[in-house]
């Protein structure tokens, strides 16, 4: 697989899309076309004591900066690589007296290095800051009424020995960040962690079918070929989830990024009807029918949510029950509503060790999302790496080796072979291969030696369910 610098990629201008990236040779599904280190990049204000401030992964114990304490590193190493970039924030903070919100801590970062680069092209970047777009015209009133609230948080925090840059540009960095800050993983790209600015990321166009995937890996983005790209070819990458109505996601994109989405999926509603879909066969329901099991749906997923919100798991399940008797007659397997409460309820049943259960829903989700997403999709091989150790956790060893290989299949095309959840994966393949052989030569031993390990070693407990759906790629507020 090739490794992607810069060299690889055009700026040109797209065709009612402004400035766009296209392919200056042929690359594979799985090749990297670029890795590009953050111009400037912060961790979110929750989680500033956890995460660490130059490589972004999860310690349990992390230094602390011994002048400022806010800023928090692995080891000496990562405080020393971070210096520069924190030497004006660590007087700044001690000045202010207390850490500003991420958005004031990555505009002041951004322009501590315009002050010492000055505004010109970074290198290894096609476009300078002060090209990339603001949308601030576009703004409404509640965000405007914001950025007016950042700017004024940020001339309070802005240092009286730095350049002092006027009210317009700093506007224009706060616009930039708001439609262009990107969203930083954990090293295993389970949790969104930071945001960061990488001008030539933002380049990339919109896709709701893209032929790109970003991921995020070991301290630099990287763009990566989904499907055989052709040189000449637009380079596109996906702002949304595609596991929504087209008509939902181009609200979406008008409201978060001020484009109509033009693509074809959206132009030719590509796949809504297996969003929509409902029962076939003799006893099709009708419209009334169909309309109303729907609103219940959209319902119970709110009930859910508050009942996620509040830790009660336990009620999630049952309302994911009632829910799904009420759907399973009338919506059909590729129905987006019923694959919601599938994933809520496969996921929420992991965590309280009902693995059964969980098992069979989370293979009714799978196979109505191989069905609609893209095959080479990051959320696909995510969701169908957790279908294969739900079912592994039940014992269905056969069908969770067949599921954790798809989805490593999958990870090697969109996160690539040395990501930390690639190699996770890599290892579960290889133990589960392992067992199905075990399983294959004798069953009865199989399950046997099963039970003497699980019972030998504190079972693998799944993640506590949260209410965020995994990172989305730019970083915005709702």
């Amino acid at each position: 697989m090739t490794r992607g610098g810069m060299e690889s990629v055009e700026l040109f201008t797209s065709e009612g899309k402004g400035r766009g990236l296209k392919a200056q040779k042929e690359f594979l599904p799985g090749d990297v076309i670029f890795a590009e280190p953050a111009y400037a990049a912060v961790v979110f204000d929750s989680l500033t004591h956890v995460i660490c401030h130059t490589c972004f992964k999860r310690q349990e114990r992390l230094h602390r900066c011994g002048q400022c304490k806010f800023a928090h590193y692995c080891d000496r190493t990562c405080q020393r690589a971070a210096w520069l970039e924190h030497k004006q924030e660590c007087s700044a903070l001690k000045r202010h007296g207390k850490a500003p919100s991420e958005n004031i801590r990555l505009a002041a970062r951004i322009m501590w290095r315009m002050e010492r680069e000055g505004s010109g092209l970074a290198e290894g970047c096609l476009v300078s800051i002060d090209d990339l777009q603001n949308h601030v015209d576009s703004f409404r009133e509640e965000e405007k009424k914001e950025l007016r609230a950042d700017v004024e948080s940020f001339l309070e925090f802005w240092p009286p020995q730095s350049q002092q840059f006027g009210i317009q540009f700093i506007s224009h960095i706060f616009g930039v960040i708001s439609c262009n800050g990107f969203t930083l993983s954990d090293q295993r790209g389970l949790q969104a962690v930071g945001v960061g600015i990488f001008p030539n990321l933002c380049q990339a166009n919109h896709d709701c079918w893209p032929n790109c995937t970003v991921i995020f890996n070991n301290g630099k983005i990287e763009l990566r070929a989904l499907s055989k790209i052709p040189a000449g070819e637009e380079l596109s990458v996906s702002y949304v989830d595609f596991l929504s109505l087209s008509e939902e996601r181009r609200r979406q994109l008008k409201k978060q990024y001020y484009f109509d989405c033009t693509c074809e999926h959206c132009k030719k509603q590509i796949k809504d009807d297996l969003m929509l879909a409902v029962k076939e066969g003799e006893s099709k329901p009708s419209a009334e029918a169909v309309k109303e099991v729907i609103q219940f749906s959209k319902d119970t997923l709110e009930k859910i949510n508050t009942a996620r919100t509040e830790g009660l798991y336990h009620e999630v399940v049952k309302l994911c029950r009632e829910c799904l008797k009420k759907q399973e007659p009338v919506l059909g397997d590729t129905n987006i509503y019923l694959l919601r409460i599938l994933s809520i309820a496969s996921e929420v049943l992991s965590y309280l060790q009902m693995f059964e259960e969980a098992a069979d829903y989370a293979k009714r989700m799978v196979d109505g999302y191989l069905k609609i997403y893209h095959p080479n999709n990051a959320q696909l091989g995510m969701a169908v790496m957790r279908a294969g150790v739900t079912h592994w956790h039940a014992g269905l060893i056969e069908a969770g080796h067949g599921l954790i290989c798809k989805a490593y299949a999958i990870l090697l095309i969109t996160h690539g072979p040395s990501h930390p959840i690639t190699k996770d994966l890599e290892v579960m393949r290889v133990q589960t291969e392992m067992e199905l052989r075990m399983f294959q030569q004798n069953e009865f031993m199989y399950y046997k030696m099963r039970e003497a390990a699980l019972k030998n070693q504190k079972i693998q407990v799944m993640p506590e369910p949260s209410n965020e759906t995994s990172p989305s790629l730019f970083h915005k507020k709702e």
